[in-house]
């Protein structure tokens, strides 16, 4: 038996602790599973006893989804502004820079699946949230018209837990239906739109790009609506049931198409992309 799992199990059974150095082990958010991180690493970051999916950022969404070298990033240079000149709104966009490596919530770009040249887009929740800012949803706009003018299919993977962003006021409301308008101009004109839902996607998110796919994927117990289950509860005065907003429920009321845990989404769009496209 190795000193890891020596380890291991001298703290599930309460024993003498042990001094062990930081940013090897992980409690699992849901089922309080210590977990050591490189094997949770190797499980895409998905606790091996209850299937939790942890958070990933950006980056590693593109590492796990594309094949590798192929991702081409576009529009990289386009700044975050502060119409308002809100109150301490660049000191959180230089918080989510430097918490995620982006210069925004969102990462454009393109590459390939399996050889499949694909426009991707993936939201990251790191950065404020995930919100709507004018950059998001500019960058979203390029890439659904990149993708037209390619002809080749469009994704998104959402991690916006965040609404339309209120530092930037109606600048960034307007974003939510501007977004909307290019996606249906791109699936207007005959191309595939594959959204990937991520734990958590709502707001401002949910009610523009996030809901209108051609197909709908979500992660497995992925929180996904307008407002929060607190919000409604607060509002309506009553009990939500077990899994309200959950994936599991939506896709029993039909809202989305699959329920597809992590290490499978890059197999199954290939799949689509065989079956659709290609």
């Amino acid at each position: 038996m190795g000193w890891f799992q020596k380890t291991y199990n001298r703290i599930k059974k309460g024993k003498k602790k042990i001094d062990v150095p930081d940013g090897l082990w992980t409690k699992c958010t849901n089922c309080s599973e210590i977990i050591y991180n490189k094997t949770l690493d190797e499980n895409f970051r998905v606790c091996p006893k209850c299937g939790y999916h942890f958070y990933i950022g950006a980056w590693k969404r593109i590492e796990i989804t594309l094949d590798e070298g192929s991702f081409i990033q576009y529009n990289s240079s386009l700044p975050s502004v502060n119409p308002l000149n809100f109150p301490g709104y660049e000191e959180k966009l230089k918080k989510g820079k430097g918490k995620t490596g982006l210069d925004e919530a969102i990462l454009i770009g393109e590459g390939k699946i399996e050889g499949k040249q694909v426009a991707i887009a993936v939201t990251d929740f790191g950065f404020m949230g995930g919100s709507m800012g004018l950059v998001m949803g500019e960058r979203i706009v390029f890439i659904a018209d990149k993708a037209a003018e390619k002809n080749i299919p469009l994704i998104i993977i959402s991690g916006s837990g965040g609404g339309a962003r209120m530092h930037e006021g109606v600048v960034s409301l307007m974003q939510m239906a501007k977004v909307a308008s290019a996606i249906g101009e791109f699936k207007s004109k005959g191309g595939l739109y594959i959204s990937v839902l991520t734990n958590p996607t709502m707001g401002g998110a949910m009610a523009s790009f996030a809901s209108i796919g051609d197909i709908i994927i979500a992660e497995p117990g992925a929180l996904l609506g307008f407002a929060g289950p607190r919000v409604i509860k607060q509002t309506i005065k009553q009990q939500m049931p077990k899994g309200f907003q959950r994936s599991e429920s939506l896709i029993k009321h039909g809202m989305i198409d699959m329920v597809v845990e992590r290490a499978k989404i890059r197999p199954t769009l290939n799949k689509l992309l065989d079956f659709l496209v290609f």
